[in-house]
């Protein structure tokens, strides 16, 4: 008697977890689901309609760190998409980042735009997001160079290039650590030789860059100290090898004044090295906080 009862509730139990299999698969949110997101978001904003964006009951939205209603902010001004769109997505966590360029109600004047979507049961439930407007708020600022997305920035990783989504980690945070030492060379960052950096559209590090002297190989230009810095890992994209930061700068990040520099930084990562990065950044207020600590 006791073995039948064992027996029927195993497979009641069985029974019960076949049950929530779809359920549970209908939840995930896979590339072309997140993609789709970002997609749905900008046209919510391009209509000015946040009720066409389905999100939870206790949806969060922030733009440039301070939370807003869904609807206000950028939303306000949105026209469209000036072209310029470059997506990270993150499977495994659901979430998806999107850089872009957008118009305003000026279209003469180009805007950077970056968001963060998180995805749970098929409804966005966070929504972080930055913009820069012009070189006053973003220290550099070039969307001229912000045309087209770079090729390698949308390559996908071969299987036998890939480097493990814990170990792109370790590689990615070792970019804020040289900047908090003031050398990627004694962080040990593992940046290949012909690696390049654009911040806001501008060529800072690489091949070809004058912005200073020695920027032309990103290991070994001279950086400075950020001793302040902070840092969070915000996607990991383990298709393309692309690992997404948020850091504050801190103090000394910025040319001059008494402003840090808040910067949405993006890496691209396969066998084991750093090959290109790509970030928006912004000059904000000492202290600022960016409201999901």
């Amino acid at each position: 008697m006791m073995r039948k009862m064992m027996f029927v509730a195993s497979a009641l139990m069985l029974i019960s977890i076949c049950a929530a299999m779809p359920a549970a698969y209908a939840q995930n949110c896979d590339r072309e689901c997140l993609k789709g997101f970002v997609t749905q978001y900008t046209d919510a904003m391009a209509a000015h309609n946040p009720g066409a964006l389905p999100v939870t009951a206790n949806v969060k939205f922030t733009e440039d760190s301070k939370e807003l209603k869904l609807g206000e902010g950028m939303w306000k001004t949105f026209t469209k998409l000036a072209g310029y769109r470059r997506d990270i997505l993150d499977v495994k966590q659901g979430v998806a980042v999107s850089f872009l360029v957008v118009e305003g109600t000026d279209p003469a004047v180009p805007t950077l735009y970056v968001i963060r979507l998180k995805i749970e049961d098929r409804k966005v439930s966070e929504i972080e997001s930055m913009l820069v407007r012009n070189r006053q708020e973003g220290m550099l600022y070039n969307p001229d160079n912000l045309k087209t997305v770079m090729p390698l920035m949308l390559t996908e990783v071969p299987a036998n290039q890939k480097t493990a989504r814990e170990e792109a980690i370790k590689i990615a945070i070792t970019y804020p650590e040289g900047l908090r030492i003031g050398s990627f060379v004694k962080a040990d960052s593992p940046m290949v030789d012909e690696a390049y950096r654009y911040e806001n559209g501008n060529l800072m590090a690489g091949p070809g860059c004058t912005f200073f002297p020695t920027c032309n190989v990103m290991k070994t230009q001279s950086i400075p100290t950020l001793s302040e810095i902070t840092h969070r890992v915000i996607a990991v994209d383990e298709e393309l090898g692309v690992v997404a930061m948020r850091m504050n700068f801190g103090k000394g990040s910025l040319f001059s004044g008494n402003g840090v520099l808040d910067v949405w930084h993006s890496f691209k990562i396969f066998d084991g090295k750093i090959h290109a990065a790509e970030a928006y950044c912004k000059e904000v207020p000492a202290g600022q906080k960016s409201g999901w600590d």
